[in-house]
């Protein structure tokens, strides 16, 4: 039990921000979804369809990321971390694109349950990218130590 302990205090900072990123996540990838399945029941094309739905459901995920995922690292100004999100998020909607394209124009599959299946597809194989590429250019470490108050002594600390 007491490994346990330790391990979790060692790793708590990245749970808790994996958390975090995973709620954003899962609340952006239902608007996605649910954008991406009514356009594609009201006659739009599968790859116009996923644009639209993944430039709405990324503004959403900026948002509560910058907000409350990332909200303790440095600040580099919101246009620059705005510019570099959607650019990144542009690269992880090329995954989602040659998922959803292969699957139509070489699979030859164009029902809606094979073009969900490839968005979904799409989608995880973007979230890796994503929380990898968040991290490293977009939500800075940050260069000064955040003072915490510590619970049990009410002391402040450095994190």
């Amino acid at each position: 039990m007491e490994f346990a302990k330790r391990l979790y205090q060692r790793f708590e900072s990245l749970v808790h921000e994996l958390s975090k990123f995973g709620t954003i996540g899962a609340v952006a990838f239902l608007i996605d979804t649910g954008i991406y399945m009514l356009l594609l029941a009201v006659g739009w094309g599968p790859l116009t369809s996923k644009v639209l739905a993944t430039t709405v459901s990324t503004t959403f995920a900026y948002v509560g990321n910058r907000f409350w995922t990332f909200r303790d690292r440095e600040q580099s100004g919101l246009g620059r971390e705005y510019f570099l999100f959607f650019l990144l998020n542009g690269i992880a909607l090329l995954f989602g694109m040659l998922v959803i394209g292969f699957t139509k124009y070489t699979l030859h599959l164009d029902d809606l349950f094979s073009l969900y299946t490839a968005n979904f597809i799409g989608v995880g194989l973007g979230t890796l990218f994503r929380y990898w590429s968040y991290k490293r250019w977009v939500f800075l470490e940050a260069t000064e130590p955040i003072p915490v108050e510590l619970p049990e002594s009410g002391i402040k600390q450095d994190r």
